[in-house]
Protein backbone atom coordinates (compact mmCIF):
# COMPACT_ATOMS: atom_id res chain seq x y z
CA UNK A 1 0.00 0.00 0.00
CA UNK A 2 1.15 3.75 -0.84
CA UNK A 3 0.58 6.49 1.26
CA UNK A 4 1.07 10.16 0.68
CA UNK A 5 2.81 12.82 2.79
CA UNK A 6 1.28 15.88 3.61
CA UNK A 7 4.64 16.49 5.68
CA UNK A 8 6.37 19.68 4.57
CA UNK A 9 9.75 19.37 3.44
CA UNK A 10 12.54 21.30 4.43
CA UNK A 11 12.73 24.88 2.90
CA UNK A 12 16.06 26.71 2.38
CA UNK A 13 15.64 30.54 0.44
CA UNK A 14 19.01 30.08 -0.38
CA UNK A 15 18.21 26.88 -2.23
CA UNK A 16 16.00 29.33 -5.05
CA UNK A 17 19.46 31.63 -5.96
CA UNK A 18 18.31 34.88 -7.24
CA UNK A 19 15.05 35.18 -7.25
CA UNK A 20 13.71 38.05 -9.89
CA UNK A 21 10.24 39.54 -10.90
CA UNK A 22 9.65 40.19 -14.53
CA UNK A 23 6.38 42.94 -15.07
CA UNK A 24 4.72 43.74 -18.78
CA UNK A 25 1.38 44.16 -20.32
CA UNK A 26 -0.64 43.20 -22.62
CA UNK A 27 -3.69 42.14 -24.43
CA UNK A 28 -5.21 39.22 -23.09
CA UNK A 29 -6.62 36.67 -25.04
CA UNK A 30 -10.00 36.15 -23.33
CA UNK A 31 -11.43 40.15 -23.31
CA UNK A 32 -8.77 41.50 -25.97
CA UNK A 33 -7.78 44.31 -23.10
CA UNK A 34 -4.89 44.90 -21.35
CA UNK A 35 -3.28 42.17 -18.36
CA UNK A 36 -0.36 43.40 -15.96
CA UNK A 37 1.43 40.29 -16.23
CA UNK A 38 4.37 39.55 -13.28
CA UNK A 39 6.49 36.72 -13.80
CA UNK A 40 8.83 35.07 -10.67
CA UNK A 41 11.62 32.78 -11.52
CA UNK A 42 15.21 32.16 -10.34
CA UNK A 43 18.75 32.40 -11.90
CA UNK A 44 19.35 29.40 -11.39
CA UNK A 45 22.85 29.80 -9.70
CA UNK A 46 22.28 28.83 -5.78
CA UNK A 47 24.66 26.12 -5.43
CA UNK A 48 23.47 23.09 -7.13
CA UNK A 49 22.25 24.55 -10.29
CA UNK A 50 18.99 25.04 -12.09
CA UNK A 51 18.01 21.44 -10.61
CA UNK A 52 18.74 22.89 -7.18
CA UNK A 53 16.68 26.11 -7.77
CA UNK A 54 13.56 24.39 -9.36
CA UNK A 55 13.98 22.14 -6.54
CA UNK A 56 13.84 24.75 -3.99
CA UNK A 57 11.20 26.57 -5.94
CA UNK A 58 8.67 23.07 -6.13
CA UNK A 59 9.00 22.64 -2.63
CA UNK A 60 8.02 26.46 -1.74
CA UNK A 61 5.44 26.13 -4.07
CA UNK A 62 3.97 22.72 -2.71
CA UNK A 63 4.78 23.96 0.85
CA UNK A 64 2.55 26.94 0.13
CA UNK A 65 0.12 24.50 -1.38
CA UNK A 66 0.22 26.82 -5.02
CA UNK A 67 -0.17 24.15 -7.60
CA UNK A 68 2.13 23.64 -10.59
CA UNK A 69 0.18 24.22 -14.35
CA UNK A 70 -3.27 25.67 -12.45
CA UNK A 71 -5.73 26.27 -11.72
CA UNK A 72 -5.25 29.82 -11.69
CA UNK A 73 -5.85 31.19 -8.43
CA UNK A 74 -8.05 34.21 -7.61
CA UNK A 75 -6.92 36.01 -4.78
CA UNK A 76 -10.00 37.65 -4.27
CA UNK A 77 -11.71 34.88 -3.73
CA UNK A 78 -9.51 33.18 -1.91
CA UNK A 79 -8.36 35.77 1.09
CA UNK A 80 -5.59 32.74 2.71
CA UNK A 81 -3.70 32.65 -1.03
CA UNK A 82 -0.35 33.18 0.33
CA UNK A 83 0.77 35.60 -2.31
CA UNK A 84 0.31 39.36 -2.43
CA UNK A 85 0.86 42.49 -4.31
CA UNK A 86 1.51 45.76 -3.53
CA UNK A 87 1.77 48.50 -5.88
CA UNK A 88 2.97 51.98 -4.84
CA UNK A 89 5.60 54.06 -6.63
CA UNK A 90 6.14 52.64 -10.07
CA UNK A 91 7.07 49.28 -7.69
CA UNK A 92 5.61 46.31 -7.80
CA UNK A 93 6.29 44.08 -4.75
CA UNK A 94 4.84 40.85 -4.78
CA UNK A 95 4.98 39.23 -0.71
CA UNK A 96 4.96 35.29 -0.11
CA UNK A 97 6.27 33.18 3.12
CA UNK A 98 10.15 33.21 3.17
CA UNK A 99 10.13 35.32 -0.08
CA UNK A 100 9.60 39.25 -1.24
CA UNK A 101 10.64 40.07 -4.43
CA UNK A 102 9.79 43.55 -6.03
CA UNK A 103 10.50 44.99 -9.94
CA UNK A 104 10.07 48.51 -11.64
CA UNK A 105 6.81 48.63 -13.46
CA UNK A 106 6.37 50.42 -16.76
CA UNK A 107 3.32 53.18 -17.20
CA UNK A 108 1.44 51.13 -19.11
CA UNK A 109 1.61 47.73 -17.14
CA UNK A 110 0.26 50.03 -14.07
CA UNK A 111 -2.71 51.80 -16.40
CA UNK A 112 -4.19 47.92 -16.92
CA UNK A 113 -3.36 46.74 -13.28
CA UNK A 114 -5.53 50.33 -12.31
CA UNK A 115 -8.18 49.56 -14.96
CA UNK A 116 -8.40 45.73 -13.71
CA UNK A 117 -7.53 46.19 -9.70
CA UNK A 118 -5.46 42.89 -10.26
CA UNK A 119 -2.54 41.40 -11.80
CA UNK A 120 -1.94 38.06 -13.45
CA UNK A 121 1.27 36.18 -11.95
CA UNK A 122 3.08 33.33 -12.56
CA UNK A 123 6.40 31.92 -10.25
CA UNK A 124 7.82 29.13 -12.33
CA UNK A 125 10.13 26.34 -11.11
CA UNK A 126 11.99 26.81 -14.71
CA UNK A 127 15.17 28.96 -14.45
CA UNK A 128 16.04 31.56 -16.58
CA UNK A 129 19.15 32.82 -16.74
CA UNK A 130 19.25 35.00 -19.42
CA UNK A 131 16.24 37.12 -17.61
CA UNK A 132 19.33 39.18 -14.99
CA UNK A 133 17.46 41.85 -13.22
CA UNK A 134 18.35 45.61 -14.18
CA UNK A 135 19.28 43.81 -17.79
CA UNK A 136 16.92 44.47 -20.93
CA UNK A 137 15.11 41.16 -22.14
CA UNK A 138 13.44 41.34 -25.57
CA UNK A 139 9.95 41.03 -26.37
CA UNK A 140 11.04 37.63 -28.24
CA UNK A 141 12.76 36.17 -25.23
CA UNK A 142 10.21 37.20 -22.71
CA UNK A 143 7.63 35.32 -24.84
CA UNK A 144 9.70 32.81 -25.66
CA UNK A 145 10.07 31.86 -21.82
CA UNK A 146 7.01 33.26 -20.28
CA UNK A 147 4.83 31.69 -22.84
CA UNK A 148 6.91 28.13 -23.56
CA UNK A 149 4.64 24.53 -22.26
CA UNK A 150 6.99 23.83 -20.33
CA UNK A 151 7.27 27.36 -18.42
CA UNK A 152 3.90 27.54 -18.00
CA UNK A 153 3.32 24.10 -16.68
CA UNK A 154 5.70 24.11 -14.56
CA UNK A 155 4.29 27.48 -12.59
CA UNK A 156 1.84 28.62 -10.08
CA UNK A 157 -0.68 31.27 -11.41
CA UNK A 158 -2.64 33.55 -9.57
CA UNK A 159 -5.00 36.50 -10.01
CA UNK A 160 -3.77 39.26 -7.37
CA UNK A 161 -5.53 42.07 -6.32
CA UNK A 162 -3.65 45.17 -5.88
CA UNK A 163 -3.28 46.62 -2.33
CA UNK A 164 -1.23 50.04 -1.93
CA UNK A 165 -0.19 51.83 0.82
CA UNK A 166 -2.69 53.81 3.06
CA UNK A 167 -2.01 57.42 3.53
Amino acid sequence: MTSTSNEQRTFRVTDLGTLAVLAWSGEHPEDEQDMAFLLAYSLGDAEGGPEATAEAMRTLLRNEQLPLGGPVLDGARTPSLPVSLLVEAEQAVVNMPHVKAQCVVPPEWLAAVEQRGHAYFMITTVAWPEGKPGSPVSEEALRDFAGSEDTMLNAAHCLLPVRRLRA
